[in-house]
């Protein structure tokens, strides 16, 4: 088998990172990517396309064809929806597919994207992988989701012999975010100084950029069945709206907001998204997601992998100055 690699994925904005870095390594590098996926801005890489889907073990079968190593960056991160079912579709199902088409096929590492989400809590304030997850009657959907699937992953490396490792990714800032992924939206909403309200709420954040690098170093270095905290720093809402504001050379307008009143509004928003039939993006449970995870020891991964990353802080400034490259901050 040669060395190419599959980036699974690779639409999204971390998998277009690792595809970018992939090639840019001189590596050999296949994309599966659905019919219906937006890809311009993977256009002027050398990389083979194959069109699939994640629910579609026979093109996951084709695509892993003669590749030594699986990126899967398959991620649905809606954690909004009223109804979750596409969430374990996509996180839960299209993994498994991707897991079984990988050992059918012989492939020799299988990285896979996690989250910081399925860290337990730890009464210090600072998690680590050994903080196995302990917060499920908190959990919303989306969180379950991601346990079950960082579960099962971890069991078909254990009893399968799936040569696996979990690179667990915090909140992800930086360029080439095009959709842009909803914690770049609040970014963008702090820069055209549409932002209301923070809240007192620290996240684990990393440059998306680093990110890729440690999920490469991740096939590199890892250890098979383990799973790696990719967290640079944790920022306050605060913090993270300052650096976007004073990037984009304006003031930061928005206003700390007590943390009940804004559950209370949540509990308005989703009471009109069940009237509506619609999802709404403030909900209970998204409230709950931007303060009930605990900060991050990357420690493991540096030590490890060798994983070196930058101040988040700078992530941020290059995401503002790739809006405002591409026109998308708007007045």
């Amino acid at each position: 088998m040669g060395n190419k690699a599959l980036v699974i994925g690779a639409s999204g904005f971390l998998g277009s990172h690792v595809t970018r870095q992939l090639v840019a390594s001189g590596r050999p590098v296949r994309i599966l990517v659905r019919p219906t996926s937006r890809t311009d801005h993977l256009d002027e890489l050398p990389v083979e396309r194959v069109l699939g889907d994640v629910l579609d073990p026979a093109s996951l079968r084709e695509a892993m064809a003669g590749c030594s190593a699986v990126y899967h960056c398959a991620v649905d991160t809606r954690a909004w929806l009223r109804d979750p079912a596409p969430l374990y579709r996509t996180n839960v199902d299209g993994l498994i597919h991707a897991m079984d088409a990988a050992l059918a096929e012989g492939v020799g590492s299988f990285v896979f994207t996690s989250t910081v989400g399925t860290i337990g809590r730890n009464p210090s304030g600072v998690a680590t992988e050994e903080d196995a997850f302990n917060w499920w009657d908190q959990a919303a959907e989306y969180i379950r989701c991601r346990v079950i699937a960082e579960n099962t992953f971890l069991e078909y490396c254990a009893s399968r012999g799936l040569p696996g490792v979990a690179c667990c990714v915090a909140n992800t800032y930086g360029p080439l975010d095009v959709q842009p992924t909803p914690h770049g939206r609040l970014l963008m909403a702090v820069a055209q100084q549409k932002m209301p309200f923070y809240i007192d709420a620290v996240s684990p954040c990393v440059g998306v950029e680093d990110a890729a690098a440690g999920m490469l170093l991740a096939e590199q270095h890892g250890r098979h069945g383990e799973r790696y905290i990719l967290s640079e720093s944790g920022l306050s809402q605060q913090q993270l709206y300052d650096l976007a504001a004073d990037r984009a050379g304006v003031t930061n307008t928005a206003r700390r907001l007590p943390r009940s009143l804004l559950y209370a509004l949540a509990a308005v928003g989703n009471g009109w998204a069940r009237l509506r039939g619609r999802d709404s993006q403030l909900s209970v449970d998204s409230v709950r997601l931007m303060h009930i995870i605990n900060d991050m020891d990357a420690s493991k991964a540096r030590r490890e992998l060798g994983w070196q990353p930058e101040p988040v802080a700078r992530s941020v400034e290059k995401a503002i100055d790739y809006w405002r490259e591409q026109g998308m901050l708007t007045s």
